[in-house]
């Protein structure tokens, strides 16, 4: 039911005519690593239904590979970056959010969590330049007639590309540092009386005090997004345009916004009837383990098993920090 629902929404943006059969053609801007692993299940789907998706694949991605995703099209084109460059620039982003920034509360996160994001935003705005900039890229998506554009709004372009080819966009995002894009984009009402900041480390349940400091890391969150949004992202915007804009007022076109949580799992706020949860969209069926993992469950006892994953942007790891792992997950009766 859940596939019916999506498909059903996406189908609806995209102006599908059942009458006559006719499927349309989505225009992808993805983010690599799990952020491509989420939005792929929707585009597998959409494939399924019949439609035809084209992604925008830059030619130094690392985890859209055209051979591994049959029925997609892939639309490749050159970066300002080598690959080497952006396997550093990933690396080192995973590894200082990874070891260096406090998990307690916002106020401990500056200024290694804002270079962080700082750095991000500049490797996202080179790369939609290079897009944009390609013209003949864009005279081929013209030319192609496309019927709408998906795209996660954790990686800005997509957007930008929907306004040059003057079709309806789409989003798919799981949060932004501050709910800052739910609240200015999608225009979700999220009080900060009531609604702790994602990051904050905050819960449902504040006393005076927190929602004080809930507030402070709100003004936070809106300050530096605002600041580096003016600097880079409004100003390159505008001159692509040839209008006075902003990433925001841009980003508030979209016509949905598909959050990857379930409702139930967020703090209560009030939504909108464009903003659609759709948390597990990529759980399938359970299928057996294979008989020598099965038997290792099956040993486990009582206290069970754990299973332990560093995600899909994590290839090193100093030996301290292994340790520290090893350590403890040893103190746990669980087997791993």
């Amino acid at each position: 039911m859940l596939w019916k629902w999506i498909s059903a929404l996406l189908l609806l943006q995209i102006n599908c005519c059942f009458r006559s059969a006719k499927c349309g053609k989505v225009l992808v801007w993805p983010v690599d690593f799990s952020h491509w692993m989420n939005i792929k299940i929707i585009l597998d789907e959409l494939i399924q239904k019949g439609h035809e998706v084209t992604v925008l694949r830059p030619s130094t991605s690392i985890f859209l590979d055209p051979k591994k995703s049959p029925g997609l099209k892939f639309e490749t084109f050159p970066t300002s970056f080598s690959n080497d460059a952006v396997e550093i620039i990933f690396g080192k982003l995973v590894e200082r959010w990874t070891y260096e920034v406090p998990r307690d509360t916002c106020l401990s996160y500056s200024p290694v969590l804002q270079n962080i994001i700082d750095e991000y935003s500049d490797y996202c705005l080179m790369l939609c330049k290079d897009t944009v900039s390609n013209k003949q890229l864009m005279a081929k998506l013209q030319e192609s007639k496309f019927d709408v554009v998906l795209s996660d709004a954790i990686g800005p372009c997509g957007e930008l590309i929907a306004e040059l080819l003057q079709i309806p966009f789409l989003y798919s995002l799981r949060f932004s540092p501050g709910y800052h894009l739910e609240k200015y984009g999608a225009g979700l009402s999220l009080p900060p009386s009531y609604v702790p900041v994602i990051l904050s480390g905050l819960s449902g349940q504040m006393t005076f005090k927190e929602r004080v400091k809930n507030m402070i890391c709100m003004l936070y969150f809106d300050f530096w997004f605002q600041t580096f949004r003016e600097k880079k992202w409004d100003q390159f915007y505008s001159e692509t345009l040839g209008r006075p804009t902003t990433l925001i007022e841009t980003m508030g076109k979209a016509e949905m916004w598909l959050i990857r949580s379930y409702w139930d799992l967020d703090f209560p706020h009030p939504t909108l009837p464009n903003v659609d949860y759709i948390g597990g969209v990529h759980c399938k069926p359970a299928k057996p383990l294979p008989k020598e993992m099965e038997d290792f469950v099956q040993s486990s006892g009582e206290h069970g098993v754990v299973v332990f994953s560093l995600g899909s942007m994590v290839s090193n790891m100093t030996e301290e920090k292994a340790n520290a792992i090893a350590w403890t997950l040893a103190q746990i009766p669980q087997k791993l």
